[in-house]
């Protein structure tokens, strides 16, 4: 599972690489034997996701630049071909570590545990009856099989999977329908897609000791011949095909959501860009490898195939909350009152929300106080990913048939859920919202909500500011932070920043907010600037950042300009990191980590030293050129002094952390990190859900009263 080792001539990390060096890191994480069964599982199946939209996005781009700039270089130094041959080595390595996981440690685990996977070739008397029945029954009617020997190969639904079937007739049965029958001298393979309609995993009869199951899939390749008569399938071959997702909208369209329909329909028969199957038969890869014009390095075999995402369907099952870690509670934020509305709180202070240790209830309470509050007026915001059933859409709604002016922009451009958006824009329109789709060739991946107040004669308003989406379920899952801010300056930004992204509002210099592309990426390199003139080998400067990806060029090499400055630099990167750490003359005085835990660290964090006047800013943008030159983003600092030490102690505890923890070294190689002989264990999630855990009971104590003595 090692990684490519690196030269110190190298300045950048290659970015593809460095993304599935951190799919390594969450394999690894799934490796643990130190944590529930369940949720090595869930890691484990976190990587095959992961790889999915990889190879959709990532691995499709490459090959379209292979195609139209074969001879190019990115600034690793790697042509698209390089790039494709290194991908393809590099993810073999770790889809291969992953299969093992779940074949000699998964598996066997929840046998352990009662739960026994069985082949049909294991199946008992009983159980091969049962299969055999609920196959014809409740299986075979769904079945769709397609042949493929016709003079237009079939389409292969995306991440869909299938079994292919390689047939030879029955000797002494003829075909009724010769149109039917055939070519001569073709291979006769049909291709049969699993449905979605009915769960992946099935029970089958057992003893009272465990509880045994196989899968969909596993019986279609045992009894799927029952399709074909007057055939019998000679081999058969288990596979799913990711497609090209790299599409863009056309932005000159006139109705940019039937742009976007159309690009989700041209999503669907797209070019092939990686299959993955099981070694069964050779023949049947090579068959497909052709239709599908797939080469060599695009094939990922594995001898016995296991699907993550199947096995997780145990989770569904009675009496499996002992495999699960134990429930960590979302605690309320002490600063926002449950049973008022939280104008007054905001009013005397910023508050700062740290999802999900505090709940996320204060964002969705906000927005409900605000559609029932006759004193509201307007909201404003910006929504990207909101997620199904959404209570944000909800209290929206309600806003705006209460008569509040309501004004949403929404991005339909988020990517694999912008079928999800077109709908719910659909409702807020029906509702009376004043929708706005993004803007032409920017994505608003800004995350920002406003409400306007009358108070006492006068207008106040209110602003939240977050490093994360405006979505309630993966709020739990997500860790973030944001603001809720009165600020009137910050305010008035806002204001500034809704006029230029839903009108014609000219360009407009913020006091406060800092907004991608116009000069949120200056803004950074100044401040970089600024630490490397106000460094001295007496008070060297410092740059701590945590953030999900490290890939823009030219902050890179700002950061590189201030380490030879002699600027120290700290780096809690989660995913795609192309800086390298560690080499002398070059980054010696930087450091990288990263933490994979239970909850995924997607907070954008910024300190700068400033000499004695220290600053920290949050961010919607990562360090990546498509966040800071492509995307509407923006940066906002911390003003109040609470706030401001709260979140300096967070980002404290992330480079304090030795558990959970990876660090990039010189060579590319990301090592874990393990307490030190006598030092004492640190893991920064387990740390910060304490800390909010014992805030809360602080919080709930009765006060002390003193009874005072008198005659």
């Amino acid at each position: 599972m090692a990684a490519a080792k690196t030269t110190a001539t190298n300045k950048f990390l290659n970015r593809e690489l460095s993304w599935i060096e951190f799919n390594d890191r969450v394999l690894r994480e799934g490796l643990r034997r130190d944590i529930p069964l369940l949720e090595q599982l869930n890691f484990l199946s976190i990587v095959t996701s992961n790889f999915n939209e990889f190879f959709q996005v990532r691995v499709a781009s490459v090959k379209r630049l292979l195609k139209n700039s074969p001879g190019g270089k990115d600034i690793s130094g790697r042509t698209p071909k390089q790039q494709l041959k290194d991908i393809s080595v590099r993810a073999r390595q770790v889809m291969q570590a992953q299969q093992e996981a779940l074949q000699k440690q998964i598996v066997p685990a929840l046998a352990k545990e009662g739960f026994v996977y069985k082949r049909p070739k294991q199946f008992n008397v009983a159980q091969k009856e049962f299969a055999q029945e609920i196959f014809k029954a409740q299986i075979l009617p769904l079945l769709t099989p397609l042949r493929t020997d016709s003079d237009e190969f079939p389409r292969i639904a995306n991440l869909k999977w299938h079994a292919a079937f390689l047939l030879k007739p029955i000797a002494g049965i003829k075909i009724a329908n010769k149109e039917f029958a055939a070519k001569p001298g073709a291979p006769i393979v049909a291709l049969v897609q699993i449905p979605d309609a009915i769960p992946n995993l099935i029970w089958l009869p057992g003893d009272k000791e465990s509880k045994d199951f196989t899968t969909v899939a596993d019986l279609l390749l045992q009894y799927g011949s029952q399709l074909f008569d007057g055939y019998e399938a000679s081999k058969s071959l288990l596979f799913n095909v990711a497609l090209d997702a790299d599409f863009a909208v056309d932005e000159d369209a006139n109705d940019i959501v039937q742009a976007m329909q159309e690009v989700l329909v041209a999503r669907q028969s797209s070019f092939a860009v990686r299959m993955v199957c099981d070694k069964s038969s050779s023949e049947l890869q090579k068959f497909l490898a052709q239709k599908l014009n797939l080469k060599s390095d695009d094939i990922y075999a594995f001898d016995n195939l296991v699907d993550a995402a199947t096995l997780c369907e145990i989770g569904d099952a009675e009496n499996t909350d002992h495999l699960r870690n134990k429930r960590w509670e979302n605690f309320p934020n002490a600063a926002l009152p449950e049973d008022a509305p939280y104008w007054d709180s905001i009013k005397r202070g910023d508050v700062i929300l740290h999802v999900p240790y505090e709940s996320y209830n204060p964002v969705v309470k906000f927005l409900n106080d605000a559609a029932d509050d006759p004193d509201v007026l307007s909201i404003k915001m910006t929504l990207y990913r909101t997620g199904r059933g959404s209570p944000i859409i909800s209290a929206l709604e309600r806003a705006a048939r209460n008569g509040k002016q309501v004004t949403v922009l929404v991005e339909l451009k988020a990517r694999f859920d912008e079928e999800r958006n077109i709908a719910w824009a659909d409702e807020l329109e029906k509702a009376g919202v004043l929708v706005v789709y993004g803007l032409v060739n920017l994505k608003v991946h800004a995350k920002i909500l406003m409400v306007i107040r009358r108070e006492q004669d006068a207008f106040k308003r209110y602003v939240h500011l977050a490093t994360g989406n405006y979505n309630p379920r993966t709020a739990r899952i997500y860790s973030d932070l944001s603001l809720f801010t009165a600020n009137h300056e910050i305010a008035n930004d806002a204001t500034k920043f809704f006029n230029i992204v839903t009108g014609y509002s000219a360009l407009q210099k913020m006091k406060y907010l800092s907004m991608a592309p116009v000069d949120l990426k200056s803004k950074l390199l100044s401040m970089i600037q600024r630490e490397i003139e106000l460094s001295t080998p007496q008070t060297p400067g410092l740059i701590i950042a945590k953030m999900n990806s490290l890939a823009d060029e030219e902050v890179i090499t700002a950061l590189y300009r201030a380490n030879r400055a002699g600027v120290r630099i700290m780096l809690n990167v989660r995913g795609i990191c192309m800086l390298l750490p560690g080499v002398p003359g070059m980054s010696e005085n930087i450091r990288v980590v990263s933490i994979v835990d239970r909850y995924l660290e997607h907070s954008r964090v910024f300190y700068f030293q400033n000499g004695a006047s220290p600053e920290i800013y949050l961010a919607s943008a990562d360090w990546m050129p498509r966040n800071l030159d492509r995307r509407i983003e923006l940066m906002f600092p911390i003003l109040d002094a609470a706030a401001f030490k709260e979140i300096k102690h967070v980002l404290d505890v992330y480079f304090e952390s030795n558990i959970n923890s990876y660090e990039l070294k010189s060579d590319g190689s990301w090592v874990a990190l393990k307490p030190k002989a006598g030092e004492e264990p640190k893991r920064a999630q387990e740390i910060l859900y304490n800390e909010y855990k014992a805030r809360n009971e602080k919080n709930k104590a009765p006060k002390t009263r003193f009874t005072v003595r008198r005659k």
